[in-house]
């Protein structure tokens, strides 16, 4: 049975909330009354080391797209002239190609700089994913339509950028795995059924449409159209930002009450070889395979074929 005090508690809550956030107003004001031309609060977000891996996925996962959607749809009148600008149908192949090698070598990268952050400087795996997040998503659901006044203070990333960031972990495997059966389907057939080389490249294709739509219509409306966040560029985000899709993190940077990463020189000693000699041996792994053949046309040596004719009936005497 729930106590009455228990039923108050979200009440409270709200209210506590609601003066909190008259307070801040109230402060805001007065800072502003004092001193007009003052440049408003920022907060730092990003490193430069995660502006460069942004820079790198934005570029090599553009240069795709474009390259990529003209092959899916090579009858249509936009992907006919596309690819004629791109200079035909081998060097748009070859663009494409450059652009998924880089967007494996960032995804390797970020692997390891994800175990460097997470076990050497011991910082919280703030993109991995909680019940929080599924409260969270609820309540931002209740509160667009109407049924709580307030929305929900989330973390350093809210549920949104976190199903943004696995659906492109997910969405890289997939294109990378069935990429690389396209690449060599010869060396794939001798170990795989024939089969897999057309599920790869429905699923490669059918993946690719996917991603650009899900970019298009929400990672663009989030943060370009709903309001411009500079920070992945800058490295810092505006106070109104931060309030607004980040509060819980906010609160505990007022508080003083956010963990901080804990970095060991011990560990970076251990980890920084190690790392070292696996991203070598990924990325020697994977030139093995990018370098193992060319197409199925030029890896197969050209034979002179007899084909078979029927002879022509001939009416008989």
């Amino acid at each position: 049975m729930t106590s009455s005090s228990d039923a108050g508690r979200p009440d409270v809550q709200n209210a506590k909330r609601q003066a909190d956030a008259a307070k801040r107003a109230a402060k805001k004001g007065i800072e502003e009354e004092a001193e007009p031309h003052a440049t408003r609060k920022r907060y730092h977000r990003f490193d430069r080391i995660q502006r460069l891996e942004h820079a790198a996925l934005l570029i090599s996962f553009t240069v795709l797209s474009v390259t990529g959607l003209p092959q899916k749809y090579p009858d249509s009148w936009w992907g006919k002239g596309m690819l004629a600008a791109m200079g035909g149908i081998e060097m748009t192949r070859v663009i494409h190609h450059s652009a998924a090698v880089l967007l494996i070598a960032a995804s390797i990268f970020h692997l390891l700089a994800l175990g460097y952050r997470l076990w050497v400087q011991r910082a919280p795996a703030t993109m991995m994913p909680g019940w929080r997040d599924v409260q969270d998503a609820i309540a931002t659901l209740s509160y667009d339509f109407g049924k709580r006044k307030l929305p929900p203070l989330m973390g350093h990333y809210n549920f949104g950028e976190k199903i943004e960031y696995w659906a492109v972990i997910w969405g890289t495997v997939i294109m990378v795995l069935t990429g690389f059966v396209l690449w060599n389907p010869i060396l794939v057939t001798k170990y795989l059924p024939g089969q897999f080389v057309p599920a790869s490249k429905a699923a490669h294709g059918g993946e690719a449409l996917l991603a650009v739509l899900s970019i298009i219509t929400w990672h663009f409306y989030n943060v370009h159209l709903k309001h411009f966040n500079r920070s992945i560029f800058t490295g810092r985000i505006s106070g109104e930002l931060m309030e607004e899709e980040h509060g819980r993190e906010l609160e505990e940077i007022e508080d003083n009450t956010r963990k901080q990463p804990n970095p060991s020189t011990r560990r970076r000693t251990i980890y920084v070889p190690i790392a070292t000699v696996v991203g070598l041996l990924m990325l020697a792994t994977v030139y093995f395979f990018l370098t193992y053949e060319d197409t199925a046309i030029t890896t197969v040596p050209r034979q002179d074929v007899e084909i078979y004719v029927p002879a022509e009936a001939t009416e008989t005497p």
